[in-house]
This record gives C-alpha cells, sequence and structure tokens, in this order.
C-alpha cells in the first residue's frame, strides 16, 4: 500500500500518528534523518523530543490542558515505547496543580531534592497561571535542581471556543513570580526549537512560552540543535541566550524613529514588524526575555529619537496593565533626559485573532494609534505562492497536503511550510484547512505566521492562488471560494458532472467564480481509480490520494506541467512502482480526468430561502493515534463526528464577559458539579486524624478542611455535603473487565436538563460521578433486562424487578448488600454502551456529616467526625461505605467538592436557655460545635446557661471521641454536668439513657420552667430508651401521667426543644 516515505508526523494533522519512530540519539544530537530524510517537522516536536529525553529531563509532567492543546502526546507514546525517554506522569489541572513540582524540588520532602533533578512540565498560558501561586514556593534553583516549563501558547476563548495565541490570562499574575524565574518567549520555529533547548541550560527556573497556535505547529525544514544535558548550565541567563544565537530585545524599523511600538514575542510581534518594517519614523521593538529584565539593553535598542512609546498587551477587557507596561515604564525613568509618553493598547483575546486574520484590520488599528502615520499599508507578502486546502478530517484526501509540503520539501530553490487546522463545531464531522506557503529560500523578507500571511477569514477578498477542496458537500456547509484570489486555480475532487456542479454551486459562488475569473477543475478521484485494473484492494484505496496529488501538480506546474515532469517529481517520493502499481499509467488518466468546468455562460439562480453558509474557524488541534483512535483537544474519541460534543471543556479556557458583573465576591465555579442544584465548594484537606487507636475495630477520624478563598459559610448544627469519590483500583478493575478504555470521553446528560452534557472520560465519570457500587433500585434489573444477550440473564432480571420477585429483591439488597457493580457481574451478557450505563446507574448522592466546628470560633475551617463504615456479605466479599472510605483516604492538601445543608440542630435563640446534649459515638460532632460557641460567648462575657453533655460509646480508652476537649470543657465550666456511658468498661451495660436517670430533677427543671433544649444525635436505636428515660423523669417530678408526659414533649418538638438527628 502506499506510505509516507518520510517517516515524519505531527500531531496536529488528520493523519499523523502518535507514535512516530523513536528518537534515534547520536552522542548529544538528534538523528533527524532516521526521523525525517528532509528535516521536515513541526517545532512543537522537536520541542516535545529535546524535553523528553533522559539526558534533558529527570521527569516530565504532562498536564491535562496541554494534552488539550495537543501538546505531550508524542512525550506519552516514547515513554512507553522508548528507553532514552524521561518518566512521564501525567496530571490533571486543579487549584494547587503546581505543588507537585513543588514538593519534587523541595528540600526534605523528595529523592529529586537530595540527588539532583531537572523537571519539565507541559502546561498551557491558563494552567500556568493557575499554577504560580504554587510555584511561589518552589526552592531556589541549583545546578542540579531546576523546572523548565514548556508552555504551547493557545486558548479557546469565547463561546465559540476558537482557539488564539493570547496570553490574557497570564500576564496579570506574572509579576508576583519569583526572581528565580527565566520568563522567555519565542515566535517563530527555528526560533522556538532553539531556545526550548537553551531553557535547560539557564541557572533558573524557566518558563518557555512559544507560538503553538501557529508557527511551532508549521511543519518545514528545521535544524535540531544540540541536545543540552542537566550538567551543561551556563554561567548566568545573558550568556546562554547569547550563545544561542539570541537577544533579549529585538529591534525592527527606522533607526531614527520617533514612535516605537513594543511587544511580546509572538505571532501579533512578527506582524506588526513585518507591516511596519519600511515605515518611516516608526520601528518595532520585541521583548524575548520578559524575566529578568536587562534595563540597559532594552535602552540600547530602543531609538534615542523615540518619543512615544506604544505598548501593546495580552489583556482581558478588565484587567489591568500587566508586567510589560510596568518593566517599559520604570527602565525609561531618567530624570537627566526627556521621557518618552507611554501609550498602552489592551489586546483582548477576542481582538488578537482579528488583528492576525486581518491585514486590512490590522493596518487601521496601528493607523488610528496616536501619531502613527494614516498612511500605513497592509502587509503585502506577494513574493510567497499561497495554496490553501479545505477537507473533511480523517478521510483519505486529507492527507494530501502533507504529501504535497513533502514534494516541495525536496526542492533546493524552494522552501515549503504547511499548518493544518480544525473546526469540530460548524459541521458534523468536522472540516480540516491545510495552508501551504511556498517562497525562494533565498527570500529574505520577515517571518510571517502563516494565519497572518495567509488568513482565512470569514470576509476574505481572495488570498490564495491555488484553492483545493476535497468534499464536495463542503461546497454546501460552508462558504469557500471567496478565498481564492482573482485568475486562482480551483481543484474540485468531486463525483458530480459539471451540470449537477452548476446546480449545486450557491449563486454567491457562481458569481463569484465568474467576477474574479477563477479556473476551476474538477477530478473524480474514485472513477480515476478504478480505471487502474490489477491492484490489491489495500492499494486501491490509497490511490485517490496519489490521483489529487498529480491533479494538484499538472495545475500547479502550468504550462511545465507535462506528464514526465510530474512522474519525475512523483517517482522521487514514492519510486515508479508501488506494489505492482505503474505511476505512469495513474498520471495517464489523472490528465484524462482532470477538467475544466466553464462558468462564463452560467446564469446564478437565486433561491428565496438558500440556508446560510458557515465560515470555517480554528477550534480543534487533533491527533489520529496508529490503532484509529482520534483525540481532539485532549479527548480520545471514536470518530471525527463524535468531536463536536466532547469539546466541552471550557472551564479551564473560559473568557469571561467584560459586561458580566457579580455582586457575589466568591461566584459559583462553572465547573465544579454543574449538575447539582446546590451551591458546591472546593474545600482542601488540611487535617486527617485517626482518633481512634489502630487496633481498635472501628475507625473513627477527625477531618478538617481549609475553606479560605471559598465564600463556603455555614452556621452552628449544619451539615457538609461530602461529594466523594469511588476507589480508583475498583473503578480500574471495572474497567478493565467491562472492556472499556478509561480514558475515553464519553458524555452523560446533566439531570433535569436536556440539552446539557457532561464531557468526562470514562475513569473520570465512574470515579468521581457514576455511583458505580452504589445500591441499585428495582428498576435497575428491568432496565438490565433489555440489554441481556442470553435469555436467563434476561428472565431472570424481569423476575427480580417484578412484583413477584420481590423476596428476590430484597435479599440481593438488604442482605447481599450487591452494587450496580456486582449486578453486571452477575449478568454477563447484559452489557449496555458505557455512556448508557452510566445515565441508568445515576450519579453518587452526596453525603451529610455534622459539621463538628464552630466557624464563629475556627474561621476558615471545617471540621467532620466521621467513622468508617464497613462490613462482610454472606458470601465472604468485604464492603465498604463509598464516602467514609473516600474520606478515610484524603491526603494533606487534596481537593474535595463540598455542599453545606441546613440542619434541625440549631442553638436556641437565648444563651441563657440550658442545653442537654446526648450524643453517641460520631453523634458527637454537633456538640463539639455547640460548646465551641457557648466557650467563645462565655470568653466574651456573655452569660449562658447551663450544659449538660452525655456522651455514649463502647470503651473509654478507645473511644472517647474528643475526650481532652471535654475534660477541659469541664475545667471550665462550659459543661455543668458530664454523663459518659462506656458500655463495655463495667460488669454491666451503662447506656446513655441510665446516665440521665441519674440526673432527672436537673433535667425536668431545665425543660419545664428554664425553657430548656434536648438534643439526641447518632444512631436510632437508643431513640424509644431515651424517649421512655425523659417520660418517666416528667411522671416522677412532676406526676404528669404517661399522656400526659408524651403530649409535653411532643410541644416541644414543634417548639423546636426536643431535637433528633438520628442515622
Amino acid at each position: 500500500m502506499l506510505v509516507d516515505s518520510s517517516g515524519i508526523s505531527t500531531p496536529l494533522s488528520a493523519s499523523s500518528t502518535l507514535t512516530p519512530a523513536s528518537p534515534v540519539l547520536n552522542g548529544s544530537t538528534i538523528d533527524l534523518k532516521q526521523l525525517a530524510p528532509q528535516n521536515s517537522f513541526a517545532a512543537s516536536d522537536l520541542i516535545e523530543l529535546i524535553s523528553s529525553r533522559s539526558t534533558t529531563s529527570s521527569a516530565v509532567f504532562i498536564y491535562d490542558l496541554a494534552e488539550q492543546a495537543g501538546f505531550g502526546l508524542l512525550t506519552k507514546a516514547w515513554s512507553k515505547s522508548n528507553q532514552d525517554t524521561a518518566s512521564v506522569v501525567a496530571l490533571q489541572t486543579r487549584a494547587g496543580a503546581g505543588l507537585s513540582l513543588v514538593g519534587r524540588l523541595s528540600q526534605g520532602t523528595s529523592k529529586d531534592a537530595a540527588n539532583g533533578s531537572v523537571l519539565t512540565a507541559y502546561t498551557s498560558p491558563t494552567g500556568l497561571a493557575g499554577m504560580i501561586p504554587s510555584l511561589i514556593h518552589l526552592p531556589p534553583p541549583t545546578a542540579s535542581s531546576r523546572l523548565v516549563l514548556q508552555i504551547p501558547v493557545i486558548s479557546p476563548t469565547g463561546d465559540r471556543l476558537a482557539l488564539t495565541p493570547t496570553l490574557a490570562s497570564l500576564n496579570p499574575i506574572l509579576p508576583v513570580l519569583p526572581e528565580s524565574f527565566v520568563v522567555l518567549l519565542s515566535a517563530k520555529p527555528q526560533e522556538s526549537v532553539d531556545l526550548a533547548a537553551a531553557a535547560y541550560k539557564f541557572p533558573a527556573h524557566v518558563i518557555h512560552l512559544f507560538d503553538h497556535h501557529s508557527s511551532a505547529r508549521e511543519v518545514q525544514q528545521l535544524q535540531a540543535p544540540p541536545l543540552p544535558s542537566k550538567e551543561d548550565v551556563g554561567s548566568s541567563v545573558y550568556d546562554v541566550l547569547q550563545k544561542s544565537g539570541y537577544r533579549s530585545f529585538d529591534y525592527v524599523g527606522d533607526k531614527n524613529a520617533r514612535v516605537v511600538i513594543v511587544a511580546l514575542n509572538g505571532p501579533l510581534a512578527l506582524a506588526l514588524q513585518a507591516t511596519l518594517a519600511n515605515t518611516p519614523g516608526v520601528g518595532v521593538l520585541t521583548v524575548r526575555l520578559l524575566r529578568p529584565w536587562d534595563e540597559s539593553a532594552f535602552l540600547e535598542v530602543l531609538p534615542s529619537t523615540v518619543k512615544h512609546i506604544h505598548i501593546l498587551e495580552d489583556a482581558s477587557p478588565d484587567a489591568s496593565h500587566g508586567m510589560l507596561h510596568s518593566e517599559v515604564r520604570s527602565s525609561i525613568l531618567d530624570p537627566s533626559s526627556q521621557i518618552p509618553n507611554v501609550h498602552y493598547e489592551a489586546i483582548t483575546p477576542t481582538r488578537l485573532p482579528e488583528l492576525l486574520s486581518k491585514p486590512s484590520l490590522l493596518a487601521q488599528f496601528l493607523t488610528d494609534l496616536p501619531l502613527l502615520p494614516s498612511d500605513i499599508k497592509p502587509l503585502d507578502t506577494a513574493g510567497a505562492t499561497k495554496l490553501l486546502f479545505f477537507s473533511s478530517p480523517g478521510t483519505p484526501l486529507s492527507t494530501v497536503p502533507q504529501r504535497i509540503e513533502q514534494t516541495f520539501t525536496q526542492s533546493s530553490s524552494i522552501a515549503a511550510r504547511l499548518l493544518t487546522e480544525h473546526d469540530v463545531l460548524s459541521r458534523p464531522g468536522g472540516i480540516t484547512a491545510d495552508r501551504i506557503w511556498l517562497e525562494p529560500r533565498q527570500w529574505l523578507s520577515p517571518h510571517v505566521p502563516l494565519p497572518v500571511g495567509l488568513p482565512i477569514s470569514g470576509d476574505s477578498g481572495g488570498v490564495c492562488s491555488f484553492l483545493a477542496i476535497f468534499d464536495q458537500t463542503l461546497l454546501k456547509s460552508h462558504s469557500l471560494l471567496k478565498h481564492a484570489k482573482r485568475g486562482a486555480s480551483v481543484l474540485l475532487v468531486t463525483s458530480w458532472s459539471a451540470a449537477e456542479l452548476a446546480s449545486n454551486l450557491a449563486a454567491d459562488d457562481i458569481s463569484l467564480i465568474q467576477e474574479r475569473a477563477l479556473h476551476l477543475y474538477t477530478i473524480d478521484a474514485d472513477l480515476v481509480a478504478s480505471q487502474v485494473t490489477g491492484l490489491e484492494e489495500d492499494v486501491r484505496k490509497s490511490l485517490p490520494e496519489l490521483i489529487a496529488l498529480l491533479a494538484f501538480l499538472r495545475l500547479y506546474l502550468g504550462s511545465k506541467a507535462t506528464q514526465a515532469a510530474v512522474l519525475k517529481l512523483t517517482d522521487s517520493l514514492n519510486g515508479a512502482s508501488l506494489s505492482g502499481l505503474r505511476l505512469a499509467t495513474v498520471v495517464s488518466h489523472v490528465w484524462d480526468g482532470l477538467l475544466e468546468v466553464d462558468f462564463s455562460t452560467v446564469t446564478p439562480e437565486t433561491v428565496d430561502k438558500e440556508a446560510p453558509r458557515k465560515d470555517f474557524e480554528f477550534n480543534a488541534v487533533a491527533v489520529t493515534t496508529e490503532d484509529g483512535e482520534t483525540i481532539v483537544n485532549g479527548a480520545r474519541l471514536g470518530s471525527w463526528h463524535d468531536a463536536a460534543r466532547h469539546l466541552l471543556f471550557p472551564d479551564a479556557f473560559v473568557e469571561r464577559d467584560a459586561s458580566a458583573s457579580s455582586a457575589e465576591q466568591y461566584p459559583q465555579l462553572p465547573s465544579l458539579r454543574p449538575e447539582l442544584p446546590e451551591r458546591t465548594y472546593l474545600v482542601t484537606c488540611t487535617v486527617n486524624r485517626r482518633l481512634t487507636p489502630k487496633e481498635y475495630d472501628r475507625n473513627v477520624f477527625h477531618v478538617e478542611f481549609d475553606t479560605s478563598g471559598t465564600g463556603l459559610k455555614y452556621a452552628i448544627g449544619e451539615a457538609l455535603g461530602v461529594h466523594g469519590w469511588n476507589d480508583e483500583g475498583e473503578v480500574l478493575e471495572f474497567c478493565d473487565w467491562y472492556g472499556v478504555d478509561p480514558a475515553l470521553v464519553i458524555t452523560i446528560p446533566v439531570p433535569g436538563s436536556d440539552t446539557k452534557v457532561h464531557a468526562r472520560t470514562v475513569f473520570q465519570a465512574l470515579q468521581q460521578q457514576v455511583d458505580l457500587f452504589g445500591k441499585p433500585p428495582k428498576s435497575f434489573y428491568s432496565d438490565l433486562a433489555e440489554y441481556a444477550k442470553k435469555s436467563v440473564d434476561r428472565h431472570a432480571l424481569l423476575f427480580i424487578g417484578s412484583p413477584e420477585g420481590a423476596s428476590t429483591f430484597k435479599k440481593l439488597s438488604e442482605k447481599d448488600t450487591v452494587s450496580f457493580a456486582d449486578v453486571l457481574c452477575r449478568y454477563t451478557s447484559a452489557r449496555p454502551g458505557i455512556e448508557v450505563l452510566c445515565e441508568m446507574i445515576g450519579d453518587i448522592k452526596p453525603r451529610h456529616y455534622s459539621i463538628a466546628s464552630a466557624q464563629s470560633v475556627v474561621g476558615d475551617r471545617v471540621d467532620l467526625l466521621v467513622v468508617t463504615v464497613d462490613w462482610v456479605t454472606p458470601s465472604g466479599s468485604p464492603r465498604y461505605g463509598q464516602c467514609t472510605r473516600y474520606l478515610a483516604g484524603l491526603k494533606i492538601g487534596q481537593k474535595v467538592t463540598v455542599s453545606i445543608k441546613p440542619s434541625v440542630m440549631k442553638l436556641p435563640a437565648e444563651a441563657t436557655q440550658p442545653l442537654i446534649m446526648a450524643g453517641l459515638g460520631t453523634g458527637a460532632a454537633p456538640f463539639r460545635a455547640f460548646l465551641q460557641h457557648r466557650t467563645l460567648l462565655a470568653a466574651q462575657g456573655v452569660p449562658v446557661g447551663p450544659v449538660y453533655y452525655y456522651f455514649g460509646s463502647r470503651h473509654q480508652s478507645q473511644e472517647y471521641l474528643y475526650g481532652e476537649e471535654i475534660e477541659a470543657f469541664i475545667q471550665e465550666g462550659i459543661i455543668t454536668k458530664a454523663g459518659l456511658a462506656f458500655s463495655r468498661d463495667g460488669p454491666r451495660k451503662v447506656y446513655i439513657q441510665h446516665k440521665m436517670r441519674d440526673d432527672v430533677i436537673a433535667l425536668v427543671r431545665m425543660l419545664l420552667d428554664e425553657r430548656g433544649v434536648f438534643y439526641l444525635c447518632g444512631p436510632t436505636w437508643p431513640v424509644p430508651d431515651v424517649y421512655e428515660t425523659l417520660v418517666g423523669a416528667l411522671a416522677e417530678q412532676r406526676g404528669m401521667d404517661a399522656q400526659a408526659a408524651d403530649a409535653f414533649l411532643e410541644g416541644l418538638k414543634e417548639e423546636e426543644r426536643y431535637v433528633l438527628e438520628v442515622y
């Protein structure tokens, strides 16, 4: 079959593979010829290659936001197949995400600190912004202990998730970085590779930001620098940068400029340089090294004649000035000379792509800046040949642009650049756009990012000299012909005849063909392939790609396009014969099948209600693995048709609406369990301490959560809802048994919504959301029966779900305590698809625990008292309470999603009212909060009433929960009387009701005469005995009969003075 002779693979094209040939090292250099004979690469691939070598990095931490940008996937693949690759750690981006890096490099906390380690991390600008508060705690760098962050600059923005190269999310927080960090920016492909290697030589922690939106993803010929080693550290930041062939700042323009634009190195800076290079009186100063800021170097490149400085900086609409503005201002503050006027322009994330994709708009933007000339012309790149291709991703013809780029890479006189982009939202199955830029190798004009030099914009007036459309249906869904400039050639691979084409084209397209004198050619690649006989099936399937390539070459070469010339070009790529295929035969058939369609005499027929067609918008970075899996923005998909609904990771990238305002100081996080009606908070575990001895058969533990910065408020006695996770090992074991990839992305409807869905990996869904190990209701058996392939399973499930099967269901549910997973394991032929299964099971419900602290005392903290729930089924299988198991396993620093639930356990209105509190085991939790608050009131001089505290457990030495605190409350007089019942410590069992009988006089007086409040918290079993004790006390002390005492206690319930919270 036809194969790619170059061996190259990029993670950003529909045909790329995740596992290209493993890197081949020759000493300290990379043997690129072994990877691609023509050295044709995407810079991002080489950055991964350099960063992931074991000689460069001790470990590579790949955050999910980097993968969503299509960066890090090669590193993961190499780590599985190549021994020269550093160890890889995959991480999710959450609050405190950088703490794992801090821990690895901190003294005394890891072997990396002791032995020396150079760590590499991949994340996005948004992810980095969230990590910086943690990175502040990094230990100072040493020659053997440093952190390098390789940051692909690309971020979704707006409600359409269009990808842009903005740094708006990062700029506001960069100034808080410690001085030990180098911040380095690269814009051109070769520059990105060189500085990625140089990053490992700086005697500092390094943040390298490179343009992954375009330049670093362009496939072109590149040179690999020598591989850095962990021991090769330069003497200073400036020395390393100079030896790499770069400076802190670049200046382009008039040497005597009166107006200078200052911008960070990136695609906008390159566009400014190209547009203003020959504009009198104007210059562009580009910042490559943002930190450490070299003031003397800045002043050296800044023309002495400058009177006005315009600072352009990526920023959100409501953001303040960033680091660049403050550094420039401080540099020019010289009292001995005239200080230039400084102007500031904030480039928002939505404005940036417009400036990059519309040269006329960029020219107008510059013209509107104060004191710039009024006649600035749009960027002119007439010396380049621009080719544009549209196809359906994942189809055979979507690989043609890569074949064309490889064809030109062989040329000694022409340099070729290829950039692939995807739009998965505007059309089911998506649409791919490939740009190819051809220019003479000796051309000395400045590098222009392809989206700038060959823009794809909605109001395009024509930009390319050749346009190819490889899927005829795209003409129906999208407006594409407008991108062809006047006189351009257009190639349409189609099965339509000329007449059918005329009837299928929109009237606007026909008019445009005529107005711009476009030359439209068609070829039916499948028909031509069928004319080539005697081929094996796999070769025949590959023929359309070769046919489209040959058709392009004929049109591109024009008058020089003889069959012999085209054959010579393709021979050099494929050889004269491929599995019995003679290229000369194919070339001959292509010559006959390529037809020009004349539209000069066609009259466009206007349709009254013609459906509006869409414009291409870049919103997806994609990889297709060798086994056929498609990875779009980091999500593993079954097919391209799933791509749009899986493009649902906006929570990390959402650009805030400048017009939106919130009265809340701590607004709800939109990504934090959005399906729940109650408000949720993300708190941090700070203490997880067992209170009972390890040898004791009950694990009762105390947990504390830090709530600072969340806005979480709770009243005394309220409950904390914990949204626990399933056990990781059990989830992975189930995935393996069920035969589902835990990394596969699935969508689950949000309960109560007909349109909203979650997008999660199977593992995330089963661990964090779906109640897989919960107790199934009766209806689950009936629903599952529909998917049973074996008759015996189907009938058994139907029986259990029927009224006749009530006793069987009761046994399974109450005695065997089977879970959803158990039912699936019993009836193995019933296997619904994983998305269906998740819907059938439903979500994990939050478990509520009485809060064991008073916020008036502990502040930004919430405490819980929890006992682990576990048991053994009649069959001998261990069972665990889902949430108590989750809480027991919490690590310090781990984030937990929680909510607040109101409770009946409330303090009375008056502090002088007596409190009678009876708690068994963990039922002591709310009373600890009561006692803390009463202590605070007493310390403030507020009169407080008496407190009778009854507590029951089995052994004082093992289960006297908060015993030291209780004794302190007794000593301080907060607890007036304590009735402690440890049922197993004496010759007879003593319970709280027995202790209460010792105090009947006081109890009756407090309840009847002093408006006291009685509370009982804990298990349900003592409720009748406690109630009878109070009834008996009322009868004994006040002569009430049973009916009157009962009526009195019922009245207390109505007054919320007899309060039960039992479970």
